[in-house]
């Protein structure tokens, strides 16, 4: 097979390790620019244009496409799958992946386990807000925010109440959500390859720290999963549309709640934690998947 990477920095583990694992299966592979790609939109022959040459013909795209270049990103997934080319996350999956509000409301109508949130733009009562989600602790997160960067916890009434007044006198978009006490500053990554869970982890925020993202310090170990859990991971990646994801989950007393489905997971962290071969696991789904015409919008909204 021709297999088409969509990165911006070929030098990425994660990158560097789908690479490894396409040439490891006999496959020709190609590392792409998503921002260099530049697309000629013709009437029955859609074309994708780079370096002033019309790429070949792939027969999927494993789309690595980061949250500050979503819209031209998508844009240039979109296009391969007009052209025929199977993509492991769809445009139209991403791009409802990366808008945590719209997430948050898909995942709900399916009744996936959530954190209790809040969504205002000038609510009358911020007390009210406050008092929806549960009171605090609480929180407050900035819907563009990535990595970790934009959320804030809030441990009385009246630092949430002014935490929000001043996001809004920034006129930030942010969510509000229930503190899951009980996690412990821990969550779970599991990553899902078409609807099984082919890797999981357990990722500890640093002493004093209640976001676990291993960017801030955290740590990441194997663990073993419920199968409530598993069924929620797979499920939450079904209604995102993701045939490849990272589903972040927290364990609480009402059972695990999604935090987030991420369309471009890393692979460093967990294939170290856990020593298994996931870039391996999504070339063996590719090569059974990857069939001309194949795309679809998978879910709604």
């Amino acid at each position: 097979m021709k297999i088409a990477i969509l990165s911006r920095n070929e030098n990425l583990y994660s990158t560097q390790r789908l690479k490894e694992a396409c040439i490891a299966r006999g496959h020709e592979v190609d590392v792409i620019d998503t921002l260099h790609c530049y697309m000629d939109i013709t009437s029955s022959r859609p074309a994708v244009r780079y370096h002033g040459e019309e790429l070949p013909k792939y027969d999927a795209i494993i789309p690595r496409i980061g949250a500050s270049i979503t819209y031209y990103g998508t844009a240039v997934a979109r296009q391969f799958e007009m052209m025929g080319t199977f993509n492991v996350n769809e445009s139209v999956a991403i791009s409802r992946s990366r808008d945590k509000l719209r997430s948050l409301q898909l995942l709900s109508r399916k009744g996936v386990g959530l954190p209790r949130t809040g969504f205002a733009s000038k609510p009358d009562k911020i007390k009210d807000l406050i008092k929806n989600v549960g009171g605090a602790p609480l929180v407050i997160k900035l819907l563009e925010g990535t990595q970790g960067i934009g959320v804030v916890l809030a441990d009385t009434a009246k630092a949430a109440e002014s935490i929000i007044e001043a996001f809004m006198g920034l006129k930030a978009n942010i969510l509000v959500q229930e503190f899951v006490k009980e996690a412990g500053g821990a969550d779970i990554r599991c990553l899902v390859v078409g609807s099984r869970v082919v890797a999981a982890m357990k990722r500890q925020g640093a002493e004093g720290e209640f976001r676990s993202n291993l960017h801030r310090g955290g740590t990441a170990e194997i663990v073993k999963l419920s199968k409530e859990e598993r069924e929620t991971a797979v499920n939450a990646a079904k209604v995102m549309g993701l045939n490849f994801c990272g589903v972040d989950l927290l364990r609480s007393n009402n059972g695990p709640m999604v935090m987030e489905v991420n369309s471009s997971p890393g692979l460093e962290g967990i294939e170290s934690a856990t020593g298994l071969d996931v870039a391996g696991k999504l070339v063996e789904f590719i090569e059974k998947n990857a069939k001309p015409n194949a795309n679809r919008t998978r879910g709604k909204g």
